[in-house]
């Protein structure tokens, strides 16, 4: 089978540490480049740690840190989304407006999903 790209075809330890460089390299451009990834990255460092200290089920706190870390994914996705709508042109084109603002949305509705979830665990 012929690779359709000349960046696939590692396998095996090798593709493992290769994909671990590039996430890490990911992790780094998100932070220093973008100030809402840093704004909750900061939100996880307080939230997550916070949820071990509430008097809540194993499960109830598995589900506050996971909503906190689909935030941190959301926000990566939202980041690659506008990197790449950039890269192409930083013309104002609607359909470039749009994939910016959906991106935005999607973050919207995982901050609104942290709210609701730890709302609903801590509220009585």
């Amino acid at each position: 089978m012929t690779n359709i790209s000349p960046f696939k075809g590692k396998t095996g330890a090798k593709r493992i540490l290769s994909a671990t460089g590039y996430s890490m390299a990911g992790f780094k451009a998100a932070f220093f480049n973008e100030a809402a990834f840093r704004q909750i990255t900061l939100l996880n460092a307080i939230l997550i740690p916070m949820s071990f200290f509430l008097n809540v089920s194993r499960v109830e706190q598995a589900l506050m840190v996971a909503v906190c870390l689909l935030a941190l994914i959301v926000e990566l996705f939202n980041s690659a989304i506008e990197a790449v709508v950039d890269r192409i042109s930083l013309d104002r084109h609607e359909l470039s407006k749009n994939a910016k603002d959906m991106g935005s949305a999607a973050q919207f509705v995982a901050l609104t999903l942290i709210f609701i979830v730890w709302a609903l665990v801590l509220i009585p």
